[in-house]
């Protein structure tokens, strides 16, 4: 098994623990558009109580990346995910908040789904 497969499978395991839904096809294709992030540390979470951050998913995935208008929904998406993942969780994986946001927003097709 690669370390990219491991990767995916550690993601996979932690949704399936917050009894998350699924697609394993577009969790790698969102992780694998992470490039190597994905393999340090730091960079493979998002801090959920950190605004800077937030707002770097915000400029940087949904609207470079998904093409999305900026606009409190996108605001209220990000919230709502960080919600469902819970707050206290320390590990808030990139590729799991960029999957549920991907899914969230509707916007599968970025990915070719």
């Amino acid at each position: 098994m690669s370390k990219f497969d491991e990767k995916v499978g550690l993601y996979k395991k932690f949704m399936d623990d917050k009894k998350i839904p699924v697609n394993v096809d577009l969790l790698s294709a969102v992780t694998k558009g992470l490039g190597p992030s994905i393999y340090k540390k730091d960079a493979e979470t998002v801090s959920g109580t950190d605004a800077k951050e937030l707002e770097t998913v915000k400029k940087n995935f949904l609207i470079k990346k998904l093409g999305l208008a900026d606009g409190p929904a996108l605001d209220k998406a990000i919230d709502e995910v960080m919600e469902k993942i819970g707050r206290s969780e320390r590990n808030k994986y990139r590729a799991v908040v960029y999957y549920m946001l991907t899914e969230k927003l509707g916007k599968k097709s970025v990915y070719g789904m």
